[in-house]
C-alpha cells in the first residue's frame, strides 16, 4: 500500500513536470513565431509575418500579441475587415488599459480606412477614455471629426442641388407642357379656321350657282301655248315667202 501510494505521488509529480515543461516549450514556440513575425513585419515582408502570427495563434489562440500583430499585418495588406476581427479578438485577451487603448486606436484606423467615419470616432473616443493624453489618438479623432463634418456639409449641398435640379426639371416640364398645350390649341384653332373658311367657300360657291326657276304647272302650260302660237305665226309668215319654210325644233 505504501509502495503503491509512493508510485502514485511520483507519477503525479512527473505529470506536473511534463505539463509545465510542455507549456514552457509551447509558450516559447509561440513567442518564437510572434517574434519572427515582428521581424518580418519590420522588414516589409507583411505576408510572411502574417503566416508566422497565424502559426503562433495555432499554438496559443488566446495570445494577445499574436492576435494584435496579426491585425496589424492584415491592416498593412489592406484587409481591413480581417484586421477588425483580429483586433476585436485581442481586446478580450488583455485587461491592461494601455494595451486596450492601443487596440481601440487601431480599430479606429481600420474603421476609418473602411469609410466608417462615425464608428471610427467612437473607437478613438474609447481609446482616449483609457489613455486621455495620447496625442496620436487625439489627432486621429480630430481628423475623423473633420471628415465627418465635411461629409455632412457635402451631403447637405448635394441634397440641396438635387432639390434644385428636381425643381428646375419640374419647372421645365411644366413650361414644356404649357408650350405644348398652346401649340396644340393654336393648331386646333388653325384647323377650325381652315374648316370654317372651306365651309364658307363652299357656301359662297353654292350661292353663286344659277338657281333653277320654280314655276307651276299652269305657268308651264301658258309658256308652251305662247311658244306654239308664235311658231304658227312664224310658219304663216314664212309661207308667204319664197322657198321652203324653216321648221323650228322645240327645246323642251
Amino acid at each position: 500500500m505504501i509502495s503503491f501510494r509512493l508510485n502514485n505521488i511520483f507519477l503525479f509529480f512527473i505529470l506536473i513536470i511534463f505539463l509545465t515543461v510542455g507549456n514552457i516549450l509551447f509558450a516559447q514556440s509561440t513567442r518564437s513565431s510572434v517574434n519572427k513575425g515582428v521581424d518580418l513585419y519590420k522588414k516589409g515582408k507583411i505576408i510572411d509575418s502574417e503566416v508566422e502570427f497565424k502559426k503562433g495563434l495555432s499554438k496559443s489562440p488566446n495570445n494577445f500579441q499574436a492576435n494584435f500583430n496579426l491585425g496589424d499585418s492584415y491592416y498593412k495588406e489592406g484587409k481591413y475587415e480581417e484586421a477588425l476581427k483580429s483586433y476585436t479578438e485581442a481586446l478580450g485577451k488583455t485587461k491592461n488599459p494601455e494595451l486596450k487603448s492601443k487596440v481601440y486606436h487601431n480599430i479606429g484606423n481600420a474603421l476609418l480606412q473602411s469609410k466608417k467615419i462615425k464608428q471610427s470616432i467612437g473607437a478613438y473616443a474609447d481609446a482616449l477614455k483609457l489613455t486621455p493624453n495620447d496625442e496620436s489618438t487625439k489627432y486621429n479623432l480630430s481628423y475623423a471629426l473633420n471628415l465627418l463634418k465635411n461629409k455632412n456639409k457635402n451631403q447637405k449641398q448635394q441634397n440641396k442641388n438635387n432639390k434644385n435640379n428636381k425643381n428646375n426639371q419640374n419647372k421645365n416640364n411644366k413650361q414644356n407642357n404649357q408650350n405644348k398645350n398652346k401649340q396644340n390649341q393654336k393648331n386646333k384653332n388653325q384647323q377650325n379656321s381652315q374648316n370654317q373658311n372651306q365651309k364658307n367657300k363652299q357656301n359662297q360657291e353654292k350661292q353663286n350657282q344659277p338657281q333653277p326657276n320654280k314655276i307651276s304647272k299652269e305657268q308651264a302650260q301658258a309658256i308652251l301655248n305662247a311658244l306654239n302660237h308664235d311658231e304658227k305665226a312664224l310658219q304663216k309668215k314664212l309661207r308667204k315667202m319664197k322657198g321652203k319654210p324653216i321648221k323650228i325644233e322645240k327645246d323642251w
